[in-house]
């Protein structure tokens, strides 16, 4: 027989167990109560989701349970005994708080936790002397739990970001292995060009070499009948000699002369064979060449004709293809001029209807002329509005009545800005706006990345030209003058004029970077108040983000704010789309809602300065401690980094502890306008 032994524990007072028990309410009370009875000092470990044993002690025949709660003894099973009545109480109300759950919720794990959190509580309530250690392992998983909420709220935005990147990088992939592709088919149409040439000139070394025998041959044919011609033309040779040597001889010697003349025919008569004999032969072998080889085409005409025949067939295989898809894409086209003509006069029927409601647009074609010729004017007012059309046509006549050939170098004097230190004449480039903000975002991303590596920030007057010299090398000249002017012409776009200000040392380069920070800030808030992950967020989604990402703005900023956003997605109902709110439009343009959050900014900027001014009214000059106790009382939360960073940028000094001078109003003032500051909290109302 198995036995369970009890594991003692310190007395726990609460928990007084008698023959019959009362059943505990839960939730409303947590502390368990029972009639009158003995009381334990330990608990029983027997497992709760098995039938337990009633034990009685060795040698004992009695079924009442005795315990000894200072010693251990081996005890042995007996009859059944229930779970204990607060596991079973702690059990039901768990079941009834989980069944009453909803497992379609998006916050169910969230509420199956806050049940099992309170059922604990309960625990813990019960168990007086365990509480503090219980409430401590509760405290810590508590600061755990939120401490891994607090991570995953701040990895959300970098998933929108994961998202765009990879993106990206299947786009870039696609485009590789197009490239790939077109590459490995240009590989193979050349390799079977190289293997056409190939079979073309072992066909060619075989027609050579066949030609070599066949001259071999009439070579040898030939010197044949050139040494029987050379012997017959000796023997004609010695039959003359002896004829002429014979008529010179004198009488007394006829009887030789017979006898030579009785030899003469003889030769003659041989000669006269061998000649008769090779002309047959010849005109033999001429006869079974004509009749052999007189309809016969050569064999270079033939592989000529059948080279022509093979590209002819080639050409006309290609041409069938070309055909059969040009057939096929003429059907399809057919369709979709059916398609484009119904559309069409339903557009034309829109188009009537709007012309007898609306007024004409001008005719800009007329202004062709003045920007040099029509397919210029057909880049610029190209799909434009009327408003829009204006706006480029003022713009390219004053590029016009501006732009010049040439530009005149300053010089290297130290009057000179140090990224106009060029001498002589320098070609206009004539940049547009696209070039002149592709370039200035190029200066900032470069900037940036440099003053990572130097972890300190670089003058942006200085860092140009270097920037010039590493894209353009010698054309680094042409470049600033022609980016000074262009960027001179695009003034009142806001973010050259911006870089312009920066550049010319008007505005401190830390206003850029608050912007970029602010935009960001702002999309980090609208990401993370997507909880659905589409893109999309409701009107009330959309204010309340515009509430936590700016808690100072004012209920009227943030309405205009919404009601920006509704313009640029021109839409007055439903969802708006936050993510194409950061998009630029061809002109680089951002959108109106941004330009406003911005212009907004800057406002509350000058408000704020405005006050300092008001605080440090009908004092001429000021010192560090009179701009601290000024800040202190406008700014009451305005932590004390950000405060000397703006002392810093008021006084042009980090050493604030050592500078004990005075400063002027005003000049303070327009330091500080032209910085990056922004209020920290709220203002303190007078009481």
């Amino acid at each position: 027989m198995s036995t369970q032994e009890d594991i003692r524990l310190p007395l726990i007072s609460l928990f007084e167990r008698t023959s019959s028990e009362k059943r505990v309410q839960l939730p409303s009370t947590k502390i368990f109560t029972a009639k009158t009875g003995s009381t334990f000092g330990y608990f029983s470990t027997w497992p709760a989701h098995v039938s337990s044993q009633t034990v009685k002690p060795r040698g004992q025949k009695h079924a009442y349970p005795e315990v000894n709660s200072h010693h251990g003894f081996g005890y042995e099973f007996g009859g059944a005994v229930a779970k204990p009545r607060f596991l079973e109480q702690l059990e039901c109300y768990l079941n009834r708080e989980l069944t009453s759950l909803d497992m379609l919720s998006p916050k169910l794990q969230e509420q199956k936790l806050q049940a099992f959190r309170e059922v604990f509580d309960y625990f813990i309530e019960a168990f007086k002397t365990y509480k503090p250690l219980l409430s401590a392992i509760k405290k810590e998983y508590d600061a755990t739990l939120g401490y891994l909420h607090e991570q995953i709220r701040e990895l959300k935005p970098l998933r929108a970001q994961l998202v765009l990147l990879s993106e990206q990088c299947e786009q870039r992939i696609l485009v590789l292995r197009e490239q790939e592709r077109a590459e490995i088919m240009a590989l193979k149409q050349e390799r079977q060009d190289l293997l056409q040439v190939t079979e073309s000139l072992k066909e060619e070394q075989q027609v050579l070499q066949a030609q070599v025998c066949h001259l071999k041959e009439e070579l040898a044919a030939q010197y044949l009948l050139y040494r029987e011609e050379r012997d017959a033309r000796k023997l004609l040779i010695a039959s003359i000699s002896n004829m002429s040597f014979s008529t010179d001889e004198e009488p007394e010697e006829d009887q030789d002369d017979e006898n030579v003349l009785k030899d003469d025919p003889v030769k003659e008569k041989l000669a006269l064979k061998v000649c008769r004999e090779d002309l047959t032969r010849a005109q033999v072998e001429l006869n079974r060449l004509h009749a052999e080889y007189g309809d016969v085409v050569p064999r270079r005409d033939w592989e000529n004709l059948e080279r022509m025949y093979q590209e002819n067939l080639l050409q006309l295989e290609t041409l069938r293809s070309d055909f059969n898809q040009m057939k096929s894409e003429y059907d399809t086209l057919l369709g979709v001029h059916q398609e484009v003509s119904m559309q069409r006069d339903n557009l034309q029927s829109e188009l009537e209807v709007f012309q007898e409601s609306s007024t004409p647009r001008p005719h800009w074609e007329q202004c062709a002329d003045l920007l040099g010729s029509r397919v210029r004017w057909s880049e610029l007012f190209d799909s434009q509005s009327s408003q829009k059309c204006l706006e480029i046509l003022l713009e390219e006549l004053s590029s016009i009545e501006l732009e010049q050939e040439f530009f005149t170098g300053l010089g290297s004097t130290s009057e000179v800005p140090i990224y106009l230190r060029y001498e002589g004449q320098l070609r206009n480039l004539r940049l547009k706006k696209a070039d002149v903000l592709r370039i200035i975002k190029d200066i900032w991303k470069a900037k940036a990345s440099e003053d990572e590596k130097l972890d300190a920030s670089s003058n942006l007057q200085e860092f140009v030209p270097q920037y010039l010299d590493r894209q353009y090398g010698e054309q680094a000249g042409e470049w600033a003058y022609s980016l000074l002017d262009a960027i001179k012409r695009f003034l009142k776009d806001d973010f050259i004029g911006l870089f312009y200000d920066i550049l010319t040392g008007k505005v401190d380069e830390s206003v850029y970077h608050g912007q970029t920070q602010l935009l960001s800030h702002l999309l980090r808030v609208f990401i993370q108040s997507d909880s659905t992950e589409t893109g999309l967020l409701t009107l009330s989604e959309f204010s309340d983000a515009l509430r936590l990402a700016f808690p100072l703005k004012r209920d009227k900023d943030v309405e205009d704010l919404v009601v920006a956003a509704q313009s640029d997605q021109e839409t007055s109902k439903g969802s708006i789309p936050y993510q194409r709110l950061y998009t630029e439009d061809t002109d680089g343009k951002h959108s109106e809602f941004l330009v406003l959050v911005k212009r907004q900014a800057m406002t509350e900027r000058n408000q704020y300065i405005k006050q300092l001014k008001a605080q440090l009214e009908g004092k001429g000059e000021v010192g560090v401690e009179d701009l601290r106790s000024a800040f202190n009382i406008i700014d009451p939360t305005l932590d004390s980094a950000t405060l000397d960073w703006n002392l810093s940028m008021i006084f042009q000094t980090k050493e604030l502890h050592l500078y004990t001078a005075l400063l002027d109003t005003e000049v303070a003032l327009q330091r500080l306008s032209v910085a990056n500051v922004n209020r920290a909290g709220p203002m303190l109302q007078p009481e």
